[in-house]
């Protein structure tokens, strides 16, 4: 009985033990519940959230659309007949699947074909045709002999062998991604075209394929490079860069949008309410004062004025002088902004008709005279006696004319023939009759020493400091009456003779026209007078003056049959080291037409050039060539 008791003693305290050990099991694992909801909810609650938000939720920026460029198409500035020259187009992006490239070299021959070989060609084609050798080999011994077969058949060697050169390294370069094992992703090509990409497609690469993009797209190319700039990178993010689009980058950018969603079981987005979407707001639109015509005849005939003449560079600028609107700007050497990339040094990117800073030279002489005549200090029948030269105090050296070796002294001078003949010693007279203190204050008020603050990166202030010392030496003040030792801008030279050209008012320059907001509300720009300079007696007696130099003087190419045209030379001589370099200067002529009532006023500038010492031979019929097409575009009355 007792054994009986003790075993039913015994079952109790197992079943007892059981039951404990079950409870403490099921207490731990509460426990660890507890404390994994604790660490997950508490702990690192922002963690899990974000890692479910990013399962279950959608957050994108949405990039608005960048504002067009538009320039003028018609001969009115008020008129509706624009044309977009910078628009935003979508392009391929070509790229390569290397897993999938069973034949890495035959691909590559492929790739090569369609995106390179005919670029390679023509770029091989350009160097040989810019060797002096080739360039002159008629007359020139060669190592297959002197007659003409020989030569070419030499050239044709030279031209096969750098084709093949250029072709094997973007072979290799090809082939380097193509080959590469466990990759998923190697860009092939940016910016392809539809034509081109039609081409990829006909080929059936397998393991090459595209996706599209938005791209900037410049579509008159090269033309008016310098005023557009382009569009780049700051990281990840689209950013204008130099001309207008650095200038009004946050106009033309717009404002980002934004979406958050949820995302469905079955991956469908589901906006949650207006609140989680933001729209985007594209960019603004930008008219332009800029004449496409105009622009295009004006740039491509700098393009070959500068070629022809072995200039290092050069500019042309026209403007509408009543109002100050920039009518066309450009600059060589230019560049594409749709490969902005392709540019070997940034220098090229800064627009030099408004950046560059130059010693003007003659060109300069119009201002002095517009100061003696505005002052009364000259009349154009004033005289002195030119001797050729003249002594200056603390210089060693006399200050001669440009033709003193060959003419010497041109004895007694009167106004006008000091303009006609551009003479040095002419244009220190009448600085010395307006004193340097008074002299300075023309030199400002016409705009000299500080930004025009036209709509353009990259604009310099130019350098009149010599004429602003306390006291002014008597050397420096002598040789700024003709344009040396002091620098200026292009812009700034043509918009202080298109203050006389407009009755002796100086304008602001521009070249917005109208900004289009997105809603299209449009912000037109007013012209804008900055003062008066001179008074309008004052530049009709200059302007006459002007229009003998080109009747009588050194301008003579500037003539446009019909027409009255005023203008003035200059050949400004370079810094260097020491004193100035005689070989080298820059060319320039300033004018406007017609005489009485101008339509435009333009300058020429060619930097350095080769064949031809003076501007008279080189800027001077390129302004002519120019200022025909304009009068002829406007269809200007003939006056004569």
């Amino acid at each position: 009985m007792m054994v009986r008791n003790d075993h039913k003693r015994m079952k109790r305290m197992d079943k007892d033990n059981r039951l404990k050990i079950v409870m403490a099991v099921i207490f731990l694992l509460a426990a660890a519940v507890i404390a994994k909801l604790f660490n997950l909810q508490i702990i690192e609650h922002d963690l899990y959230f974000a890692l479910a938000s990013s399962q279950q939720q959608v957050s994108s920026k949405l990039e608005p659309e960048r504002g067009r460029i538009i320039i003028q198409d018609s001969r009115d500035l008020l008129s509706s007949s624009t044309y977009s020259s910078v628009i935003n187009k979508e392009f391929a992006q070509v790229y390569a699947v290397p897993d999938k490239i069973a034949n890495p070299s035959e691909a590559a021959e492929k790739l090569y074909n369609i995106f390179d070989k005919e670029r390679i060609e023509k770029e091989v084609e350009v160097l040989l045709s810019q060797n002096e050798y080739f360039a002159n080999a008629s007359s020139t011994v060669n190592p297959l002999g002197n007659d003409r077969a020989s030569i070419e058949e030499y050239r044709q060697i030279k031209k096969e062998a750098e084709i093949k050169l250029r072709k094997d390294a973007k072979l290799e370069e090809y082939i380097k991604k193509l080959a590469k094992k466990n990759d998923p992703y190697e860009p092939i090509k940016n910016k392809v075209d539809d034509q081109t990409l039609g081409k990829l497609k006909q080929e059936n690469i397998i393991g090459i394929s595209n996706f599209n993009e938005n791209y900037r797209y410049y579509t008159e190319n090269n033309i008016g490079s310098h005023i557009y700039g382009f569009v780049g990178y700051d990281g990840d993010n689209k950013v204008g860069r130099y001309g207008l689009e650095g200038f009004f980058n946050d106009e033309l950018t717009g404002k980002f949008g934004s979406l958050k969603a949820e995302r469905s079981a079955n991956g469908k987005l589901i906006i949650i309410n207006d609140r989680e979407y933001t729209e985007p707001v594209n960019g603004s639109d930008l008219v332009l004062t800029i004449n496409r015509s105009i622009e295009y005849f004006a740039c491509k005939k700098l393009d070959e004025a500068a070629q022809r003449h072995g200039a290092d560079g050069g500019s042309v600028i026209i403007m509408e002088p009543k109002t100050g609107a920039i009518i066309a700007m450009c600059s060589w050497p230019d560049f594409d902004p749709n490969n902005y990339n392709e540019i070997s040094d940034v220098k090229y990117y800064n627009n030099p008709a408004i950046f560059d800073q130059y010693e003007p030279g003659s060109v300069f002489k119009i201002i002095t005279m517009a100061a003696g005549l505005d002052a009364d200090k000259v009349k154009p029948e004033t005289t002195y006696n030119d001797l050729g030269s003249v002594m200056i105090e603390g210089w060693s050296k006399p200050i001669k004319n440009s033709d003193f070796e060959t003419y010497g002294g041109h004895g007694v001078t009167n106004m006008e023939q000091v303009l006609e003949s551009s003479l040095n010693t002419g244009a220190i007279f009448v600085a010395q009759k307006v004193g340097a203190e008074n002299f300075l204050n023309y030199v400002k008020n016409f705009g000299f020493g500080e930004k025009t603050g036209i709509e353009l990166e990259t604009e310099s202030n130019g350098d009149i400091s010599p004429l602003a010392r306390k006291k002014v030496r008597p050397v420096e003040f002598a040789t700024a009456s003709f344009g040396q030792g002091i620098t200026v801008t292009p812009l700034q030279m043509v918009n202080s003779f298109a203050a006389i050209a407009n009755g002796g008012i100086l304008m602001k320059p521009y070249i917005v026209g109208e900004i289009i907001k997105p809603d299209g509300t449009k912000e037109a720009t007013q012209p804008k007078q900055i003062k008066r300079v001179i008074s309008e007696r004052a530049s009709l007696l200059l302007s006459g003056m002007m229009v003998n130099v080109v009747e009588k003087g050194h301008a003579k190419r500037a003539q446009v049959s019909g027409y009255y045209v005023a203008g003035k030379t200059g050949t400004a001589q370079i810094a260097a080291k020491s004193g100035y370099d005689e070989n080298q200067t820059i060319h320039t002529f300033i004018g406007f037409a017609p005489s009485d009532d101008p339509k435009f006023v333009m300058l020429v500038k060619l930097d350095k050039p080769k064949d031809a010492p003076f501007a008279e031979s080189t800027a001077v019929p390129l302004f002519g060539e120019i200022a025909e097409f304009v009068l002829n575009y406007y269809q200007v009355p003939k006056e004569r």
